[in-house]
């Protein structure tokens, strides 16, 4: 999968595990798969090489919104390498307990066609030859050769729009003495916040804008979240998602987010627009984050819409 470095890597040790999608047939691809959709697939490949085109084919029809590019796909998955060598595993969801978070328009190519039109509780399988992945370099960190296919097996949980926003009960406009306003913006743009001209709080500040209708969000989930940054010095936004074009999925409460994230966002209601204030000492501390601007003595504001939890 292609990474670009983004804020969320910063602020995340980015979760989004080495994920491809999965083989089967369609247009000639003749690996078989079967078992239960959200269970471990048995996957059986035949002698020889894998053939040099794309494949993909939907083997259990989901219900709901298509993914298409831009959207965020929840899903659990298996990930193998093929060549004339033989076939590897290389990748799985079910082994590490968790779902991966897929971006995509920010995959490799066979990855984004795989997922285009995938509804929750689909079965994708995906044959992806080299020119529809890693190319000819290949991907060595992750054991995947210049010549290699990849055959993944993708259960897709959920799809999120660019466009997701919060849902449940609005509450009263936030008129509080000593923090930020937050103004309503369009679906898919960051929010505008004011700053008070007061000194920060000390404190780490929550507040439900939105108080969710889902259910509360618990340590070691995987979050599917719209977000944006603002500086309290200036309130200027120094990364969004809604900038950068797709939500994105992150690990709550384990230590894999700053501090202020996994105290403020566990407990929090799916659906909730959040507001966090965070001093430097539950974000980046005294070293900053100075490819982003962030100072060492930088209070941060982020409104963070909670769209799902896995």
């Amino acid at each position: 999968m292609r990474r670009r470095v983004r804020f969320l890597s910063a602020v995340v040790v980015f979760a989004v595990p080495f994920v491809l999608s999965a083989g089967c047939s369609g247009g000639g691809v003749d690996v078989k798969v079967s078992g239960d959709f959200g269970r471990l697939p048995e996957v059986r490949f035949p002698k020889g090489a894998p053939g040099d085109s794309f494949a993909v084919k939907t083997v259990r029809e989901g219900k709901g919104t298509a993914a298409r590019k831009g959207d965020l796909v929840v899903a659990d998955y298996v990930g193998y390498r093929w060549n004339k060598g033989g076939r590897k595993l290389l990748a799985s969801s079910y082994s590490k307990g968790e779902p991966g978070a897929f971006p995509t328009g920010q995959l490799v190519p066979g990855l984004t066609k795989a997922f285009d039109g995938a509804r929750p509780g689909s079965r994708v399988v995906a044959r992806i030859p080299p020119r529809d992945g890693f190319g000819d370099e290949g991907d060595p960190k992750h054991q995947v050769g210049a010549g290699d296919t990849l055959v993944y097996v993708l259960d897709v949980r959920a799809v999120y729009p660019r466009t997701a926003g919060p849902h449940g009960a609005r509450q009263a406009p936030l008129d509080e003495p000593g923090l930020p306003r937050v103004a309503d913006a369009p679906a898919g743009q960051a929010l505008a916040v004011t700053m008070p001209r007061s000194a920060p709080p000390k404190g780490l500040q929550v507040r439900a804008l939105v108080k969710g209708d889902g259910p509360a969000v618990r340590k070691g989930q995987l979050l599917a979240l719209q977000y944006a940054g603002y500086f309290w010095r200036d309130g200027k936004v120094f990364n969004s998602s809604w900038s950068e074009g797709h939500p994105f999925g992150v690990m709550i409460g384990t230590g894999q987010v700053m501090k202020g994230w996994d105290q403020g966002l566990v407990g929090q209601r799916v659906g909730s627009r959040v507001l966090l204030v965070v001093p430097p000492s539950l974000g980046y501390g005294s070293k900053g984050l100075a490819q982003f601007g962030i100072r060492g003595s930088d209070t941060l504001v982020f409104v963070v819409d909670l769209l799902g939890a896995h």
